[in-house]
């Protein structure tokens, strides 16, 4: 995200300088700036997820201080706050993820429902899913992995996700997914009813 003001430093340039002085105080200066200015959108992120303030804050938390420590690896490839989202995203996932087991010693086994699936359409499904994400990684790049992500996942209308991946092009996040969904559309070639036509 570049800041309207031309007085204001751009996260580049705060990288830079964070990066430059790393233990010293202009580099935390820098570094304190650079984070707090997008500490309210990881926080929102991470609401999104969990849908409960204590636990978004927590988890907001642990994001910016694994960006902070991650900072040096930040390559410049995409925005970095797509590269901070990427973070929160992954970070966030995780925690949807992690299994919550509830142990019930006085459950009766013959009482339980017996609706599990069958395990060959798990592993399709795992497969297909293993697939896709193959098929993103091998034909879109970061930034447009992320647009797509918040696009589809997040339900984020296009002015929100031009704004978070601080896209300063004329069509925005709108010609940015355009673009992702052509790729996926070529990579994954023709439908098979235009096969059949």
């Amino acid at each position: 995200m570049t800041p309207a003001d031309p007085a204001t430093p751009s996260d580049e340039d705060l990288i830079r300088r964070a990066l430059a002085d790393r233990e010293g105080p202009a580099g935390q200066a820098a570094c304190s700036e650079l984070l707090g200015r997008h500490q309210r959108s990881v926080y929102l992120w991470c609401m999104r997820y969990t849908r409960d303030h204590e636990r978004a804050v927590e988890l907001a938390q642990e994001v910016l201080v694994r960006a902070y420590r991650a900072l040096p690896s930040f390559a410049g490839r995409s925005s970095f706050s797509s590269w901070l989202f990427a973070i929160a995203r992954n970070r966030c996932i995780t925690e949807a993820t992690r299994a919550r087991l509830v142990v019930d010693h006085g459950a009766d086994l013959d009482e339980l429902p017996s609706g599990l699936p069958d395990p060959q359409t798990v592993l399709e499904d795992e497969q297909a899913a293993r697939r896709v994400r193959d098929l993103l990684h091998l034909h879109l790049d970061e930034t447009e992995r992320t647009a797509l992500w918040m696009s589809i996942e997040e339900r984020l209308p296009v002015e929100e996700i031009t704004r978070l991946l601080g896209l300063e092009n004329a069509t925005g996040a709108r010609g940015l997914l355009q673009r992702a969904r052509r790729k996926l559309r070529a990579a994954m070639g023709p439908h098979p009813a235009a096969e059949g036509a």
